[in-house]
C-alpha cells in the first residue's frame, strides 16, 4: 500500500495550537483516579484510519495494548475526540528503560575503542551495558565553552553523553564513579577498560516514592568525563554531527537515524511529540516524563544513551528507553540545557 507521506506530517508549529488541549488530555487521562486502564502516555501527532495515516492532527493516546471495546468499562473507553480535537489510540506495549540483556547484533559496537566513537558500549561499573550517545562539553548562558583552555577556544573538558541508567545507574552512584568501556555485560573491567569517571547527571524523580502525578522528569542523561584523547566526536556509521535541533522544530513524520550498541544502526520515523510518558525501571520503579518524542520501534535494551539524529546529521533527541511498538527520546534541547552540555556549535 502506498502512503502519502504529507498525511506522516504534523509540524511542530500545529502542534502548539494543540497546547491546551493536550494539557487537558493529560489531566484527563492520566491522573491515576481518572486514569482509563492500559493507558500509558499522551501525546501529539496525526490521526490513522485503519492504519493509514490522514494527515488530521490528533492527540496520540498511548496504549499498552487494545483489547476489544465490548471488553472494556465505559469509564476505559477513549472519546473519539477530546476538546475538540481527534483522538488516535496507539497501542505500543510497555516503554522500559533497560541495559543491555543480551549480545549486541553487531559485536564490533561491543568492543573496546579507544579513541571510542558514539554508539559503541558503555557502562557505569555496577550495570550491565548501554550506548555512548556522542562525545560534549560544557558550555555557559549563551553558548560560551566553559572554561577554554587559556588563548584558545577549544574546550577543557570533554565528557561521554548517555543516560542516567547507564552512567549513573539510576541514581544510585556517586560522582567520580568508573565508567567502563565497553560496559561491564560486553567484558569492560576496573581498572582495565576505565574510559572516565561519572561526571553529572540529572536525577529521575522515581514512583512509588513520589506518585507519577508528580514527577517532573524530562530527561534520563547524565555525562562521563573523560580524557580527550580517548573521544571521537563522529557517531560510528554515522559521521560528525552538523547540529542539535531545537524542540519546537521536530515535527511528528520526521524520518531520524540511530547507532546502539544492541541493533546497531537503524532508522525511524517520530510519530509523536510532546508526549507524557510512564516509563518503566528496574526493580518496580516507574518514572513519568513530560516532553518526549515517540518515534518507531528502532532499538532494544543496550541501545540505551544512543543519540537519535536526523538523516543529515542533526542531532534530536537521546534515545531513552524502548517498547515493542515505539522508542522514546529525550528532546536533545532539554539535554543540553540541564547538563549545560554542547553536542554541536550550531542550532536548527
Amino acid at each position: 500500500m502506498n502512503v502519502d507521506n504529507s498525511n506522516l506530517t504534523l509540524t511542530a508549529q500545529a502542534a502548539a495550537a494543540l497546547k491546551d488541549v493536550h494539557a487537558e488530555a493529560v489531566e484527563a487521562l492520566l491522573t491515576p483516579t481518572a486514569r482509563p486502564a492500559n493507558v500509558i502516555g499522551v501525546g501529539l501527532g496525526v490521526k490513522a484510519v485503519a492504519g493509514v495515516p490522514t494527515g488530521e492532527p490528533a492527540i496520540v493516546i498511548l496504549v499498552t495494548h487494545k483489547p476489544d471495546r465490548t471488553d472494556l468499562k465505559s469509564r476505559d473507553i477513549i472519546p473519539p475526540d477530546l476538546g475538540g480535537a481527534k483522538t488516535d489510540i496507539v497501542a505500543i506495549g510497555l516503554p522500559v528503560a533497560a541495559a543491555a540483556s543480551s549480545t549486541a547484533s553487531n559485536q564490533t559496537l561491543a568492543n573496546r575503542l579507544r579513541p571510542v566513537r558514539g554508539g559503541f558500549s558503555v557502562g557505569h561499573k555496577s550495570i550491565t551495558a548501554g550506548t555512548i550517545g556522542t562525545a560534549v562539553y560544557d558550555i555557559l548562558p549563551g553558548g560560551a565553552i566553559s572554561p577554554p583552555v587559556a588563548g584558545t577556544g577549544i574546550p577543557s573538558k570533554y565528557y561521554i553523553l548517555s543516560n542516567n541508567h547507564v552512567l549513573a545507574n539510576e541514581n544510585a552512584s556517586t560522582i567520580g564513579d568508573p565508567i567502563l568501556q565497553p560496559g561491564p555485560f560486553d567484558g569492560g573491567k576496573d581498572p582495565d577498560d576505565r574510559i572516565g569517571v561519572l561526571s553529572k547527571f540529572v536525577p529521575i524523580t522515581f514512583a512509588p516514592e513520589v506518585p507519577l502525578d508528580q514527577h517532573n522528569n524530562l530527561v534520563d542523561a547524565a555525562i562521563a568525563e573523560v580524557n580527550c584523547g580517548d573521544l571521537d566526536r563522529e557517531l560510528h556509521w554515522i559521521g560528525r554531527l552538523r547540529g542539535w535541533m531545537q524542540r519546537n522544530k521536530v515535527d511528528v513524520g520526521m524520518e531520524v537515524q540511530k547507532i546502539g550498541r544492541t541493533t546497531a544502526y537503524t532508522l525511524g520515523r517520530v510519530t509523536a511529540i510532546n508526549a507524557t510518558i510512564d516509563i518503566g525501571y528496574g526493580q518496580g520503579k516507574g518514572a513519568r516524563f513530560h516532553d518526549q518524542i515517540v518515534t518507531t520501534p528502532m532499538s532494544l535494551p543496550g541501545d540505551s544513551g544512543s543519540l537519535v539524529t536526523t538523516l543529515d546529521g542533526i542531532a534530536v533527541g537521546l534515545l531513552c528507553a524502548g517498547a515493542p511498538g515505539a522508542t522514546i527520546l529525550n528532546q536533545i534541547e532539554n539535554v543540553r540545557s540541564l547538563l549545560w552540555i554542547e553536542v554541536a556549535e550550531q542550532a536548527f
